[in-house]
């Protein structure tokens, strides 16, 4: 084993034209998602506690696209995601959905500890909470000014609006000019979407955990990447990955398990493994992500325009970035 690690996410693919006022308050709370995951490490919590702990800070911002600050479907509500798993056991939980549970992924951790299943969704979901007694609020908690300008934009596009935290006058031109597709249909441009964390504790015990309101004047009832084991989330022996993107791209290339699969089977390095993913399992689409591993290495890899994410292991090593 070679000590703890920590590994954050905010999104993959990034607006070039992000103002560097926007980009500062992003690298400061992944900075501080890392701090709080590093004191909790040099507690020895164990891997799972901590990546709950991280996500649920990054929920409760309404910088990034989970909890507060959801993306809105069609209908203008939120219905959030989220999943989590402990490489011990590979154990898990995921849920989709949600629309008054405080913390997602608080919940998904409920589902693995405290139900015999391993994805509850929707009402069947929010009547677990209940049950459990989880922090639960009104859904116009999580919905900022921001994103209801974003939904009115994205429905005079007539489009989903992937890209919901570029600036409005720049939006319009963007559909227009620059279209990819998701399942060969016209999609806006290409961004961050989704938070995750990947630790690995100084027992060598992985884990990881996304969580994400999913796409911009998304059809109700469209459930992504995040809480699917495999695809968004996936820990076990020798690693933990957490995936963000265009999350139909991530489920048919099964990205996470893949990491791990290939460091079983070929027997590759941990970042040799997330390159070879991001190469050879994408096709057409885009997406990163962040890995540790159980010998105490870090690694992310994208093939977009950058990726919020940041790092840290216990060698003193720390990074917080956005591009290349």
């Amino acid at each position: 084993m070679g000590g703890w690690a920590i590994a954050v996410h905010g999104g993959a693919g990034v607006d070039p034209n992000l103002p560097a006022e926007r980009q500062e308050e992003a690298k400061q709370l992944l900075t501080r998602c890392l701090n709080i995951g590093i004191s909790a490490l040099r507690s020895s919590l164990p891997a799972i506690d901590v990546v709950e702990l991280v996500v649920r800070e990054l929920e409760s911002d309404p910088l990034f696209n989970s909890g507060r600050g959801s993306a809105l479907t069609a209908n203008g509500t939120v219905e959030m995601e989220a999943s989590i798993m402990d490489g011990d056991g590979r154990r898990c939980g995921a849920v989709s959905g949600i629309s008054t549970v405080k913390n997602p992924i608080s919940l998904a951790r409920l589902v693995m500890d405290k139900s015999p299943h391993s994805y509850l969704a929707f009402s069947g979901a929010e009547e677990f909470a209940k049950q459990q007694g989880v922090e639960m609020v009104d859904n116009e908690y999580f919905i900022t000014e921001d994103n209801v300008g974003m939904l009115k934009l994205a429905k005079e596009a007539n489009t989903i609006l992937f890209d919901y935290r570029i600036p409005i006058h720049e939006s319009c031109a963007a559909a227009v000019e620059s279209p990819i597709h998701m399942n060969g249909l016209p999609l806006s441009i290409y961004a961050p979407e989704t938070v995750g964390c990947v630790v690995v504790d100084d027992q060598g015990r992985c884990a990881a955990a996304t969580s994400t309101g999913g796409l911009m004047n998304k059809m109700t009832g469209r459930i992504g990447d995040s809480p699917l084991i495999g695809a968004g989330t996936y820990a076990g022996e020798l690693c933990g990955v957490s995936c963000t993107g265009e999350g139909e791209a991530i489920i048919r290339g099964t990205l996470a398990r893949d990491v791990a699969a290939v460091m079983e089977y070929k027997e590759l390095g941990l970042q040799d493994a997330v390159d070879y993913v991001i190469k050879k399992r994408l096709d057409k689409g885009f997406a990163g992500l962040i890995a540790v591993s159980n010998k105490g290495e870090v690694a992310y890899g994208f093939n977009c325009n950058g990726m919020f994410r940041g790092c840290a292991t216990e060698d003193g090593f720390m990074e917080v970035g956005i591009w290349e």
